[in-house]
């Protein structure tokens, strides 16, 4: 158990107090592997190898780290059945589903700026050449 989690839940959740639990989830719901996690089980629930090959890029300690911590934090249900071999469902609570439609319109919008970031990176870096 961190320090995070045994931090009392205040009566007004305030994500700037550097105490505020919310940031942790926060912290789970926005990280890279997080937000990739929520938006891909948006369409379907899948095993942790699919799960894996839809998100690029991540390794299997981190999407396992990944999918402990929404779990935790009640976003993702790990469906385990008693079959051999062992078959394990990741899908979206309820909960879950509300957080990935707004991590996941994040993540559209920046896809549509993407140009203009890649613009003002540009006159950035070219601004500041030494």
């Amino acid at each position: 158990m961190t320090e995070e989690d045994e931090t009392p839940l205040p009566e007004t959740p305030d994500v700037n107090r550097a105490t505020c639990p919310s940031r942790g989830v926060l912290e789970h719901v926005t990280s890279r592997w997080g937000l990739l996690v929520l938006a891909s089980l948006l369409d379907r629930s899948f095993r942790f190898s699919e799960l894996r090959r839809e998100i690029g890029g991540v390794s299997e300690k981190m999407l396992a780290q990944t999918l402990q911590a929404l779990e935790r934090d009640g976003f993702v249900h790990r469906d385990a059945k008693p079959v051999i071999p062992p078959r394990v469902d990741y899908s979206l609570t309820a909960l879950g589903r509300e957080a990935a439609e707004q991590v996941w319109a994040l993540a559209h919008w920046v896809e549509r700026k993407l140009p203009d970031v890649v613009e003002a990176r540009g006159s950035y870096d070219e601004a500041h050449r030494a």
